[in-house]
């Protein structure tokens, strides 16, 4: 398997002075993702937890969602062995449909962009988010997730070079933190790893990630039955459209003691009186 960080020599200048010496830097390595044999997608993300990424992002496409769906998952023999997983579906589970083919390189602007999109998630998601539901926090236990996120990021620490998603609890426990190149990656890796826990829906957890919020991370959490989604950076327009259309409740430029809530507040003011 491949290395979640690598040793370069490298030239640094500091204040004039110059000196040689050993740097750690992430690894980031394709994975393909096939199912039944057949090539879905192919990622650039930081080796390990390949299996949970794999079942996560078949989530996220509304491919799996329930207990049981796969048969077997395993790596590929072959060349790259260890950049290639396929999943078998069990008996019954349909496969995705061809449009998911996806033979280039996903990013993190990848999927499916545009209005029709958010028709699309909306008949794909297996569980709905009603505001009334029973997930609340209070926005200073928010305020405190940012930097629990950091301290717990432990190989970013060492490189500087990776995002970060962790699912918390209404109290502000960190119940699973992810790191990797790309921040998809890192929410797919945490959606495959309750999958494999038979824990989905997540509708008693809420998901933090380190950078922006795009559509294609609202979706991941509408696929997932996470009821609310807080960004330290800005959402995209449509990524606030997707919120409101499916009752998540988004949070964006979460520093310090500030936040935007751009849908959904009701999560928040119901605990913070």
């Amino acid at each position: 398997m491949g290395r979640v960080t690598e040793r370069r020599r490298v030239v640094r200048i500091r204040d004039g002075n110059v000196t040689t010496r050993a740097d750690t830097l992430v690894g980031e390595e394709p994975l393909e993702v096939r199912v039944n044999g057949r090539a879905v997608a192919v990622t650039m993300r930081t080796p390990g937890d390949d299996f949970a990424l794999a079942t996560g992002f078949l989530v996220s496409e509304g491919v799996l969602g329930e207990a049981g769906e796969v048969a077997r998952i395993s790596y590929c023999s072959g060349g790259d062995t260890f950049n290639v997983v396929d999943v078998r579906l069990a008996d019954g589970v349909a496969p995705p449909d061809v449009s998911l083919e996806r033979h280039v390189y996903t990013t993190s602007s990848c999927g499916v962009c545009g209005k029709s999109s958010l028709d699309a998630v909306r008949t794909t998601a297996r569980w709905p988010l009603p505001l009334s539901g029973p997930f609340g926090v209070a926005p200073g236990v928010l305020a405190a997730l940012p930097d629990r996120l950091r301290d717990a990021q432990r190989v970013f620490a060492r490189t500087g070079g990776l995002h970060a998603a962790a699912l918390f609890s209404s109290g502000g426990e960190l119940l699973d933190v992810r790191e990797d190149v790309g921040r998809h990656n890192a929410v797919d890796k945490l959606v495959g790893r309750a999958y494999e826990r038979g824990l989905l829906p997540l509708s008693d957890a809420g998901l933090l990630v380190s950078g922006r919020a795009s559509f294609e991370l609202v979706q991941k959490a509408v696929m997932a039955g996470i009821p609310l989604l807080a960004a330290v950076s800005a959402p995209s327009a449509l990524a606030v459209d997707l919120a409101e259309e499916a009752g998540v409740t988004l949070v964006g430029f979460l520093r310090g003691t500030s936040m935007n809530v751009y849908a959904g507040a009701e999560r928040l003011q119901r605990r913070a009186r």
